[in-house]
């Protein structure tokens, strides 16, 4: 692993100003309360003894305190609130992708901006690993606005070794880094050929909390009718030529890309993961709303 970003542009630099003026508004208008009311401490902690007061449940009263003081007292208790947010980013090559407004990458940017500043908001600890074929970068969980906006940097300026794509080599290193249970965003655009990654999403959902955050672009999935078209493999550099003016050419490229898609949810579905689904041709808060707005529905039944 490596630490070592592309100098900061002034590009750079304007770009990380404005994510995080725009998902802090984010954060401070509604995430950072739905953040708190999905995703629970660890318990419950002892804070303080008071005063019985009207409509106290009689189960509170600690008993030892109020025989030695001759008046009713209460124990009362706080949530052990801190969590540890985990933002797992794929950043193979295929993230560099995006034909409506921005690239993949920036977008995943921006999401892990919204969550990093929820859990901070919150008082959680919130780290990042990089990945693509390989584990690029390590950062451990911190609390702190400096610490976020080092976090962003890195999703928008570090530049990758590898261009293909581990899912499961970097689960299983969550696994190996983590030793408590946390709250683990998985990144990614899921274009990984294979199940090699899925029994370990299963395992890793098993010991943590993990949310599947599909990226997707809306020319992934459907070929232009062009004529002879170059296509390059983002993630291997290999071209190949493809005659777009063929429907049978259309047609398998479409029934390749439904049945990658139908890997990957019936692997969500074994795993039993909870996921968020972004376009880059929409924008990411109505995902995310709905996403909280499903999870605060489960805990209450």
């Amino acid at each position: 692993m490596k630490d070592n970003p592309k100098q900061l542009t002034p590009e750079i630099i304007k770009k990380i100003r404005q994510i995080e003026i725009y998902t802090r508004r984010l954060v401070n208008d509604s995430f950072a309360g739905e953040y708190h009311a999905v995703f629970k401490g660890k318990g419950m902690e002892f804070d303080e003894v008071r005063r019985y007061q009207s409509g106290d449940e009689v189960r509170s009263i600690d008993w030892k305190v109020t025989a030695r003081t001759g008046e009713l007292f209460v124990k009362r208790y706080i949530e052990e609130r801190e969590l540890t947010v985990m933002l797992v980013v794929d950043l193979s090559a295929s993230g560099q992708f995006g034909t409506v407004e921005r690239f993949k990458r920036v977008i995943a940017a921006e999401l892990a901006a919204v969550l990093a500043f929820s859990a901070i908001s919150n008082n959680d600890k919130v780290g990042l690993l990089l990945f693509t074929d390989k584990i690029e970068l390590y950062i451990p969980p911190r609390k702190g606005r400096r610490h976020v906006l080092r976090l962003i940097r890195e999703l928008l300026a570090f530049e990758p070794d590898g261009r293909g794509t581990n899912i499961k080599l970097a689960l299983d290193n969550i696994n190996l880094i983590l030793k408590r249970k946390a709250i683990v965003f998985l990144i990614s655009d899921f274009l990984a050929v294979g199940k090699s990654y899925q029994a370990m999403l299963q395992v890793c959902n098993r010991r943590h909390d993990v949310i599947a955050v599909t990226l997707s672009d809306p020319k992934e999935y459907k070929l232009p009718k062009v004529g002879l078209l170059a296509l390059q493999d983002a993630e291997t550099g290999e071209v190949r030529m493809v005659d777009t003016g063929s429907r049978a050419v259309r047609r398998a490229f479409t029934e390749q890309v439904r049945a990658l898609i139908t890997e990957r949810e019936q692997g969500f579905r074994r795993a039993k993961v909870d996921r968020i689904d972004v376009t880059t041709a929409d924008d990411y808060v109505t995902p995310l709303t709905k996403f909280f707005e499903k999870r605060a529905k489960r805990l209450r039944r």
